[in-house]
């Protein structure tokens, strides 16, 4: 479990806006769920494992085998925690040796047509991402050379 998780619920005031009530004040509080969910899922390792779960089942060692850069570890804690949350169903069959396959549950393939609808976004949007993304460093490089060029005038 993430430090800082609770394993029992907590009660928190709802999210929903409510007139003068801030829209975002699940971010300010720990202890509240949907701020824990949000983090849950919206982890990138969470999102990968969900993705590929879309509509198969697989072993441990297909999914680490299809996520690059995941750790044994890293993905043994996200799939219990999907587990926990619900989202992911684990069977384990009863051979020698064991053979252990994971799938989403029906509440875990809810939440993969929003993440379809994320990838979907960023697929479109991918170009413009990319030229903002050198513009800025085209301006950090410039600024910092600046900097470093004026530091030797007096």
């Amino acid at each position: 479990m993430e430090e800082g998780t609770s394993k029992s619920p907590s009660n928190c005031a709802s999210t929903v806006d409510y007139g003068d009530a801030d829209p975002f004040q699940w971010d300010t509080r720990e202890d509240c769920q949907v701020r824990q969910i949000l983090d849950r899922v919206a982890d990138k390792w969470s999102l990968l494992v969900i993705a590929l779960l879309e509509s198969r089942r697989l072993r441990f060692t297909e999914l680490r085998r299809e996520i690059d850069g995941i750790s044994q570890r890293m993905l043994t804690v996200t799939l219990r925690q999907l587990e926990r949350d619900g989202l992911v169903k684990r069977t384990v069959h009863p051979v020698v040796p064991p053979r252990v396959e994971y799938e989403l549950t029906p509440l875990g393939g809810t939440l993969h047509a929003t993440i379809r609808s994320l990838v979907t976004w960023t697929e479109m949007h991918q170009g413009e991402i990319a030229m903002a993304r050198a513009a800025y460093d085209e301006r950090v490089e410039a600024e910092a050379e600046g900097q470093v060029e004026g530091v030797g005038r007096a």
